[in-house]
């Protein structure tokens, strides 16, 4: 009787181990697929920052030109508005 006492230990045992490897394995799995997700999260991040990074210097570089534009009109702008008060004649027709 103690041997069969054994045998059922022995499988209890097995199955424990059993268990626990596929225990192991299933953790490891998990860990693998979030290290994946999170650097798939890291790399989204940094292209999504070099993008936001380049639309913004295009939105800035545009917002220069326009700022260009209007310094140039407003120095127009004064010129006349110089030249008129010099000239009150130029301005009655």
């Amino acid at each position: 009787m103690a041997r069969a006492g054994g045998i059922t230990e022995a499988v209890n045992v097995g199955i424990a181990v059993q268990a626990d490897w596929d225990n192991r394995e299933f953790i490891s799995q998990i860990s693998h697929n979030v290290r994946a997700l999170f650097d798939f999260l890291v790399k989204f991040v940094k292209i999504n920052f070099l993008f936001s990074e380049a639309t913004t210097k295009s939105k800035l570089a545009s917002l220069n030109e326009k700022l260009d534009t209007l310094e140039r009109r407003l120095e127009l702008i004064e010129v006349q508005v110089g030249t008129a008060t010099a000239n009150p004649s130029l301005l009655t027709p």
